[in-house]
């Protein structure tokens, strides 16, 4: 295809007629309402619609043209086209080809955010003395081979970009006016041939936008742009030219880059008002239970993972009604078959539906993935579909609630390791495609700014619209793509679609587990989730008045120097337990005990090591995070390094081993826990402090007793009666 512009004899004509460099036009300020805006779109896609509400922010009248139309452009993303545009808006121009004081603005809209009002923009334009000003960038698109006809530029950008132009409306008709071309030939080729021919750009009187005060376009700039925070409003500012551009245009690659600046321009974020638009387009959900969203939620159990039974705990706890709830499970793990199919049993009624894809079937993980989108594509009542990974932690029982309410086609909770950076989104991506920061990455995930974030990657846990699936992503494979993992390639593909994901730190949602030194092999590997997942380990196991025992007197002293206070929650004593009996080798209670140095016990006990199950390390973090800080507080002026070379599970049996007798610990002072109940599991048992004839009797599941080991405080274990009594012992700071 020639894409040289042949000149009709009319455009020759009309030339004479166009408004002059300084003629009375230039003479005085273009009043706004001489300004109309076009911009060609045949979708309303994410991109169009924040386009539109940066020019409402700044009342601009756009005339949006093309709207419903098949788009016959061609890939633009991909190579050359965009002809299309170039017709219809030559069409619309035609009532305003005689129009010498109206001033006419073209850009796209599904890449471009309005960063200044009309009064700056039209100022900025007069100022050029040109009767039409196009936008400039770096790079020379479509035909490189033009680069030598381009005039030399000594300072600033060189080459035309198509994305955005201002004119007066004859000026602008004239430029087009000569297109015969096809939709699929190129835009910018056309302008650029119009442009490098030096009559036709004398007498149409063109310029480029060199110092980008009109326009911005992000390609081959981002080093040059900033944010500059005002106090009415947030612009971008280019460093290259001091310039703040009225226009900011994603060209080519830089998509991510305009989505990362519309999170504050024009006025989406700032510091003084916090997040802007986060009330506008929310929804309110019914207060009907049977009214609400049906929702189907997609459970991937991928790879071995702690705290599963509480998963589904929370899962359980919700608050949604489970009747507009489906659940879709697909769980590659045989270690943890037990806790969905014990979910399922105890649960699965209460939900619309559940189906399970287990380790048996051998589903990939992709596979699975899209099944979910499947389920929820094909059924029309299925409002929005929820992916959730079974390490992500959702504290919050609004969550689901929440993330509906907010009314974002792909939204995600932001949800993070604790104490770690690490996170279920990214702020920016490699040229590679791959994880890179961004500048409000920290602020984000430490919740320094809160607010509705548009992102290019998220993972774990999100929200999509049911019609989405239905409509702009009917793909059918969204989470293949060449070598990219499944979350990457979902992206990927949403991505490409111009669909924007979202991530929200409005609230407080949860967390994500670290599951890379998972422990297995034990009945309850989750008690050694200590050292990797610390504060979802004590949520389960300690007890939660554990740190309130000094401040709410909860601390007890039923015998001299003897504290009484609560440590473990009864799951946690439950699960030490049947640790313990599930390992079942219980010593003989004898005084020869090899596992002990010189291979002789004073007084010996029916017990289980911690070490024989390899629970030691685990045990003494236990000693030094909790029981260390409260030693200090009830024992004034000594500092333990909590340090005891013994500790065990102790079991109390009539048939067995009923009592101990009198005896000093080998210890500085000694940690006492009861593990079950007395007066429901066993009768009797209890420890005597003879020195001071005092007992404590009846001792409460899950509190310990601490007292000092050596000289004062001789002791002894009173006799179980009846049933079965478990305590744990630690002899600390030998």
């Amino acid at each position: 295809m020639d894409h040289r512009v042949c000149w009709p004899i009319l455009s020759l004509v009309l030339l004479s007629q166009l408004p002059g460099c300084e003629g009375e036009s230039r003479g005085r300020p273009i009043l706004k309402e001489k300004l109309l805006v076009f911009t060609v779109a045949t979708k309303e896609t994410d991109g169009f619609k924040r386009f539109i509400r940066s020019a409402n922010f700044f009342n601009y009248t756009v005339k949006v043209l093309g709207m419903g139309e098949d788009w016959t452009g061609g890939d633009v993303a991909q190579t050359a086209g965009g002809g299309q545009k170039v017709r219809i808006l030559k069409e619309a121009m035609k009532p305003y080809a005689s129009a010498k004081d109206l001033v006419i603005l073209f850009v796209d809209s599904y890449d471009v955010i309005f960063a200044s009002g009309p009064e700056e923009l039209l100022k900025k334009f007069q100022q050029t003395k040109h009767s039409v000003v196009f936008s400039a960038e770096v790079f020379i698109w479509p035909n490189r081979h033009l680069e030598v006809k381009y005039p030399h530029v000594r300072d600033g950008k060189r080459f035309l970009n198509s994305g955005g132009f201002i004119g007066f409306a004859p000026n602008v008709y004239l430029l087009m006016e000569p297109w015969n071309l096809q939709d699929k030939d190129d835009d910018q080729l056309f302008y650029t041939n119009i442009y490098l021919d030096a009559e036709k750009r004398a007498n149409l009187n063109i310029t480029l936008d060199h110092k980008c005060r009109i326009f911005q376009n992000l390609n081959g700039a981002l080093d040059e742009v900033v944010l500059k925070f005002e106090e009415a409003r947030v612009r971008a500012r280019n460093l290259a030219y001091d310039t703040l551009p009225v226009i900011i245009h994603g060209n080519g690659p830089t998509k991510m880059q305009l989505n990362y600046l519309g999170n504050y321009i024009p006025k989406v974020w700032t510091f003084e008002t916090g997040c802007t638009e986060c009330e506008k387009d929310t929804i309110s959900l019914p207060e009907k239970d049977n009214k609400f969203p049906t929702v189907l939620i997609g459970i991937f159990i991928e790879q071995l993972t702690p705290f599963v039974e509480n998963f589904f705990e929370r899962l359980v706890n919700l608050d949604y009604p489970k009747e507009q709830l489906q659940i879709f499970i697909h769980n590659t793990q045989t270690d943890h078959e037990r806790d969905v199919r014990k979910f399922v049993e105890q649960q699965g009624d209460k939900y619309q539906n559940v189906k399970v894809i287990g380790p048996e079937e051998e589903m990939l993980n992709t596979d699975a993935r899209n099944m979910g989108l499947d389920m929820c594509r094909q059924d029309v009542a299925c409002d929005y579909y929820f992916n959730v990974d079974i390490e992500v932690v959702l504290q919050n029982r609004d969550a689901l609630k929440l993330l509906i309410d907010q009314n974002r086609s792909i939204l995600a909770p932001l949800v993070g390791r604790r104490k770690k950076l690490w996170s279920n989104f990214w702020g920016a991506m490699s040229v590679d495609g791959y994880y890179a920061r961004s500048e409000d990455y920290v602020d984000i995930v430490d919740r320094r700014r809160t607010g509705v974030w548009n992102v290019p990657y998220i993972s774990s846990v999100y929200l999509i619209h049911g019609s989405l699936l239905r409509s702009d992503l009917t793909k059918r494979d969204l989470y293949h793509s060449n070598k990219l993992d499944a979350d990457m390639a979902f992206c990927q593909n949403v991505r490409e679609q111009g669909i924007f994901m979202y991530v929200t730190n409005r609230h407080v949602f949860g967390h994500i587990l670290s599951v890379e030194n998972c422990h297995t092999g034990n009945l309850h590997n989750d008690l050694w989730q200590i050292d990797e997942n610390v504060k979802d380990w004590e949520e389960k196991y300690i007890h939660p008045n554990w740190s309130r025992i000094i401040e709410d007197k909860i601390l007890l002293q039923p015998c001299p120097d003897v504290y009484w206070f609560p440590i473990f929650t009864e799951r946690g004593c439950d699960d030490i337990i049947e640790e313990m009996e599930h390992f079942g080798q219980w010593s003989s209670g004898g005084n020869q005990d090899m596992r002990i140095q010189g291979g002789y016990e004073n007084v010996p006990t029916i017990d289980i090591h911690m070490n024989q199950v390899g629970y030691e390390k685990q045990w003494q973090k236990f000693l030094k995070e909790y029981i260390a800080p409260l030693t200090e507080k009830v024992y004034p002026g000594y500092y333990t390094k909590a340090y005891s070379f013994l500790n065990f599970v102790v079991r109390y049996k009539p048939e067995e081993q009923p009592s101990l007798e009198p005896h000093h610990d080998a210890s500085t002072f000694t940690l006492n826990v009861a593990l079950n109940k007395a007066g429901v599991d066993y009768e009797g048992g209890g420890c005597r402090f003879i020195r001071y004839n005092c007992s404590i009797q009846a001792s409460r599941k899950g509190w310990a007793i601490l007292h000092p080991g050596r000289l004062t405080h001789y002791h002894e274990g009173l006799p179980t009666t009846s049933g079965t009594r478990y305590i744990v012992v630690s002899f600390v700071d030998p």
